[in-house]
C-alpha cells in the first residue's frame, strides 16, 4: 500500500458524535445522577400495545412504608390540593403512628453507594402536625445503616387569616414569631405562597460499599408530614447533574455533537406526551413528569417481563418508566459544553411516531404553528441574549452566555403519506428557522429505512431544493440498522453519491443474529467508517445508536455502553467509534483505489492526516490470520518510521447476558515497510 501524500477532502471536527436518547432508562437511573425513582410522586404505569394503550396513575410505585419495632403500621397517602407544583400535583402525606415510622424508595434497582463518598439529600416537607424537632434520612440494608443524617424540620405554624407571611405583624407568642421567621429565612425571597412547603437538605455520607439498600426518612415523633420532590445526587456528579463514570466515558470518545434528546420519543407513543421542550427547562419541581415511550416498548427481552400467574397480558417491566426531565434540553446544553461537542436537537413536526400512531397534526392550523414557534423559541432559548424572554430563563438557570447552537434536526424518521407531507413541512420549518437565523445549519430526515422508494422520494426534494439554495439543508438524516455483512457490502455507497447536500448517518449499528454487541458487529462497523471517512466532504456527521443500556431495563440492543448501578462495560462497539473520534485528521489522502483492492482481501483502510503532519491509517482485518500489510511511500521506497499502533481485538470468554470482552493495545514500534495486523481486529496506526 502507498501512502501518498496528497490531501483529497476536509475532514469536519464535528464528524464523529454521539446520540442520545433516553431508552434503555439512559437518563433516569441512567446519565442523569438523582439516585430516588419517582421523586414526584408522579409515577404511571403504562399498559397496553402501542396501538391500543393507557396509563394509570400510580404515585405510591418504588415507594414503601417502613414500620419501626411496633405494629400499628403508618399510613401513606398520596394526595393532591396543595400541591408544591401544579404541573406535578401528587405528593405524599405521612402519616406515623409512633415514633421511628417512615418510608422508603428502592431507588433503580437498590441504592449503591461507595464508602468515603457524600451524597447531597434534599426534599420538601410541609409539618402538618408534628412536633418532633427532627427527622432521620438514611440508606440502609437489613436493618443496619450505612449513611445517615438528622435534620431539623420546622413545625407548622398556626393558620393566620388574610396573611401570607410578608406584611409586618403583632405575633404574641414568640414561639409563633421565631416559627415564622425560620419559614421566612428558609422559604427566602419572593417564596412566600408555595403554601409553606420548605426545602430541607442534608449531606449522606456512606460508611461502607453496599448495593442494593434503601433509602429512608423515618420521622422521630408520631404525627403527618406531607413530602415532594425527595432527591439523592452523589457528591462527585458532574456539574451536579451527570453521573460521573458515564460522563466520563462519554467525554473520553471526544465527540463533535451530540443529537438528542431522540429519535421516537420526540414525537411520542402520543402528541400528549411527546417531548415538549419548554416543559423540560426552568426550576426542576415545575417539569412535568410524563410516561417514557418506551414504556410501552413490545420487543424487550423476555426477561424485561413478568410473567402473569392468571395467564393474562404479561406485565412489562419497565411499565413505569417515565421521563422526571431532570436532563431537560438545558442540561443537554450544558453537556454538549461540558463535552465540547455541538448541540444537535431534535425538533418535532406535528406528529407523533409514525411507527406507532397515526395522529397528525394539520399542517394548516394554528396548532401547527405552535410547532414552528417553538423551533424560534428554542433558538432564543439557546442562543438570544439574557434581556430576551427565552434568554432571561436560560440565564436564571445559570448560564448567561449562549450555547452557540447552529445545528437543527427538522424531524426524526418521517415518511411522505397521503395524510403527512414531509417536504411541505420540513420548507415551512426552514423558511422560518432561516428567516430568523440564517446562520442555523439544518438537517432533515429520510425516513427509518436505507434505499427504499419513501427515502429516494426524500433525497429528491433535499436536492432539487439544495440545487436552488446550497443552505436548504445541510445534511440528510439516514438511519440503518443491518446485519453486519451489509455494512462491508457497503463501504463504498458514499463513494458516488451526489455531493451537493450532505449526508448524516444518524443512526447506525451493525445487528447480529442476537443482536449482540460482538466484535463481528464492531469490526463490520469499523470497516463501513473506513467509507464514512474516506467520503468526508458528503458524509458530515456519524453517530451510533442507541448509547446506553442499564442492564435488566433494555428494550433495545445493541447499545454502545452498558452499566449497572456501580459498574460499566464498555463494549468493542465502544472502543470503534473511541479509536475514531480520537484518530481523525484534518483531511483524508488520496488512494488511487489501493482501498477497492484490499477489500478484495478482506481488508478495509482509510487514510488522514493532520495539520502537523502526521499520518493516521486505520485498518480493519475481517479474515482469521493475520495480514501482512506493506506500507510504501510515493516512490515506491518502505516506509521506516515510529508508530503509535492501538489495536482492538476479542478479550476473553463473553458472559451470559453482557457485551463481548475486548481490549485496546497500545505499542511504540518502528514501521519497517509496513504492518502486521492481527486476525479479526481494527488497527490505527499514526506515524
Amino acid at each position: 500500500m502507498r501512502i501518498i501524500r496528497k490531501p483529497e477532502k476536509n475532514i469536519s471536527k464535528e464528524m464523529i458524535g454521539l446520540f442520545f436518547e433516553d431508552i434503555n432508562y439512559a437518563a433516569d437511573g441512567g446519565l442523569y445522577a438523582e439516585m430516588i425513582e419517582n421523586r414526584s410522586f408522579e409515577a404511571k404505569e403504562a399498559v397496553g400495545v402501542v396501538h391500543s394503550f393507557y396509563t394509570v396513575d400510580d404515585p405510591g410505585y418504588a415507594w414503601n412504608p417502613v414500620c419501626g419495632a411496633g405494629e400499628n403500621a403508618p399510613w401513606m397517602q398520596y394526595v393532591s390540593g396543595s400541591p408544591l407544583s401544579e404541573q406535578n400535583p401528587h405528593y405524599l402525606r405521612f402519616t406515623a403512628r409512633q415514633a421511628g415510622q417512615g418510608f422508603a424508595n428502592k431507588g433503580y434497582d437498590g441504592i449503591a453507594l461507595k464508602r468515603g463518598m457524600s451524597y447531597h439529600v434534599s426534599f420538601y416537607a410541609r409539618c402538618v402536625s408534628y412536633e418532633g424537632e427532627d427527622l432521620t434520612v438514611r440508606v440502609s440494608k437489613d436493618g443496619r445503616d450505612y449513611a445517615r443524617a438528622d435534620v431539623k424540620m420546622i413545625r407548622p405554624v398556626p393558620y393566620i387569616p388574610f396573611s401570607d407571611l410578608t406584611v409586618e405583624m403583632t405575633v404574641d407568642d414568640p414561639a409563633v414569631a421565631e416559627r415564622i421567621g425560620e419559614i421566612r429565612k428558609l422559604r427566602g425571597p419572593g417564596r412566600c405562597r408555595e403554601k409553606d412547603w420548605i426545602r430541607y437538605e442534608a449531606l449522606l455520607t456512606a460508611r461502607e460499599d453496599i448495593c442494593g439498600a434503601a433509602f429512608e426518612i423515618i420521622l422521630n415523633e408520631a404525627g403527618v408530614i406531607e413530602f415532594d420532590l425527595i432527591s439523592m445526587i452523589p457528591d462527585d456528579a458532574v456539574a451536579g447533574i451527570f453521573r460521573k463514570d458515564l460522563f466520563d466515558v462519554l467525554k473520553a470518545v471526544r465527540p463533535g455533537f451530540i443529537r438528542f434528546p431522540g429519535g421516537c420519543i420526540v414525537e411520542g407513543v402520543s402528541l400528549a406526551y411527546r417531548y415538549q421542550w419548554k416543559n423540560t427547562v426552568g426550576d426542576i419541581k415545575d417539569r412535568k413528569v410524563i410516561p417514557n415511550l418506551w414504556a410501552f416498548a413490545e420487543d424487550g427481552d423476555v426477561a424485561d417481563r413478568e410473567k402473569d400467574p392468571d395467564g393474562l397480558e404479561a406485565q412489562r417491566r419497565d411499565a413505569h418508566y417515565g421521563q422526571s426531565f431532570g436532563l431537560g434540553f438545558y442540561e443537554y446544553f450544558l453537556l454538549c459544553e461540558l463535552l465540547g461537542a455541538r448541540p444537535l436537537p431534535v425538533l418535532n413536526i406535528g406528529t407523533a411516531c409514525q411507527f406507532r400512531s397515526t395522529e397528525i397534526v394539520d399542517e394548516d392550523s394554528p396548532e401547527f404553528e405552535t410547532f414552528i414557534r417553538d423551533a424560534l423559541d428554542l433558538i432564543e432559548f439557546a442562543n438570544g441574549s439574557a434581556d430576551t424572554y427565552w434568554g432571561k430563563l436560560r440565564a436564571s438557570m445559570g448560564h448567561p452566555e449562549p450555547f452557540h447552537m447552529d445545528l437543527l434536526a427538522i424531524g426524526n424518521e418521517q415518511w411522505n403519506t397521503e395524510y403527512l407531507a414531509v417536504n411541505s413541512r420540513y420548507e415551512r420549518f426552514a423558511n422560518a428557522i432561516h428567516q430568523a437565523d440564517p446562520g442555523i445549519r439544518l438537517v432533515g430526515t429520510a425516513g427509518p429505512i436505507f434505499g427504499v422508494p419513501v427515502y429516494d422520494q426524500l433525497w429528491d426534494f433535499y436536492r432539487e431544493k439544495g440545487a436552488e439554495n446550497p443552505d436548504f439543508c445541510y445534511a440528510v438524516d439516514e438511519h440503518y440498522y443491518m446485519p453486519p455483512e451489509w455494512f462491508y457490502e457497503h463501504v463504498d455507497v458514499y463513494d458516488t453519491y451526489p455531493r451537493s447536500v450532505g449526508v448524516f448517518a444518524g443512526e447506525y449499528a451493525a445487528h447480529t443474529a442476537a443482536k449482540e454487541n460482538s466484535m463481528e458487529s464492531a469490526l463490520a462497523e469499523a470497516a463501513f467508517m473506513t467509507g464514512l471517512e474516506r467520503n468526508a466532504d458528503v458524509v458530515r456527521l456519524a453517530a451510533y445508536a442507541p448509547l446506553f443500556q442499564r442492564i435488566g431495563h433494555g428494550q433495545w440492543k445493541p447499545d454502545l455502553i452498558w452499566f449497572d448501578d456501580r459498574r460499566i462495560y464498555l463494549t468493542p462497539n465502544y472502543e470503534v467509534q473511541k479509536l475514531y473520534g480520537n484518530n481523525m485528521g484534518t483531511h483524508t489522502l488520496q488512494m488511487d483505489g489501493q482501498e477497492k483492492a484490499l477489500r478484495e482481501k478482506g481488508i478495509y483502510v482509510s487514510l488522514s492526516e493532520t495539520e502537523d503532519r502526521e499520518i493516521i491509517l486505520k485498518a480493519v482485518n475481517r479474515n482469521k490470520d493475520a495480514f501482512a500489510l506493506p506500507l510504501m511511500d510515493e516512490d515506491g521506497r518502505p516506509v521506516i518510521a515510529k508508530a503509535l499502533i492501538r489495536t482492538l481485538a476479542a478479550d476473553g470468554e463473553k458472559a451470559p447476558g453482557l457485551p463481548e470482552p475486548c481490549c485496546v493495545e497500545e505499542t511504540e514500534a518502528v514501521l519497517d515497510g509496513g504492518v502486521v495486523l492481527p486476525g479479526e481486529s481494527f488497527t490505527v496506526v499514526r506515524f
